[in-house]
């Protein structure tokens, strides 16, 4: 193969993801860039500016042939993008507002080839998924605050985690909600000169 794989995400989730299909990437490279949702940003345009933007940052600093894989997950409720919950605070905020209601979860994919490696093609993705949560009672709420699993997740929570006991309708990409869609970057992967998936 004429590239290395980089995954530009400290995500444990979309590593243990590409692996789940026989993946590991040759260097990991976390994308510290501003995460800021611009004024009036909706969110599907938000979470493809970011997954892009990963991407070409890491690729634009790396001297080496590569393929650069980025992601972004984004949960929305209409037209609001819910924060990642860095705190319990944020968390309960997050979870209360998602009680017993349907809300969207995108995830937006970006590949970028390294200047050193001009064979590599870019590509983008983006999956819609939708859940819908049962209504939380207080003590339920409580119970998913002191699991602890939603610390950092888009929207506080992780569908793979205990929030799964009140997930009530899911339908799209499991794998996109947890936070890389398999298949479609699958895809994007089988496309490439040196084809890392078969």
């Amino acid at each position: 193969m004429g590239a290395q794989l980089v995954l530009a995400s400290a995500s444990p989730r979309r590593l243990a993801l590409l692996r789940q299909i026989g993946l590991v990437p040759d260097q990991v490279h976390p994308a510290n860039i501003d995460e800021t949702p611009r004024r009036d940003e909706l969110p599907r345009p938000y979470a493809q500016r970011l997954a892009t933007e990963k991407a070409e940052h890491v690729a634009g600093g790396l001297d080496c042939p590569a393929l650069v894989i980025a992601a972004d997950t984004v949960v929305a409720l209409g037209r609001r993008i819910l924060p990642k919950a860095e705190d319990a605070d944020t968390a309960r905020r997050c979870l209360t507002l998602l009680s017993g209601r349907r809300h969207t979860v995108f995830t937006a994919v970006a590949i970028r080839p390294t200047a050193a490696w001009p064979d590599g093609r870019a590509g983008n993705r983006l999956v819609a998924s939708t859940v819908t949560f049962s209504r939380l009672t207080p003590l339920q709420i409580d119970a998913l605050i002191e699991a602890g699993d939603w610390n950092g997740k888009a929207g506080g929570y992780a569908i793979q985690g205990h929030a799964a006991a009140f997930v009530r309708f899911m339908s799209g990409s499991y794998t996109g909600i947890v936070g890389l869609p398999l298949f479609e970057t699958a895809q994007m992967l089988r496309g490439q000169k040196g084809c890392w998936l078969r």
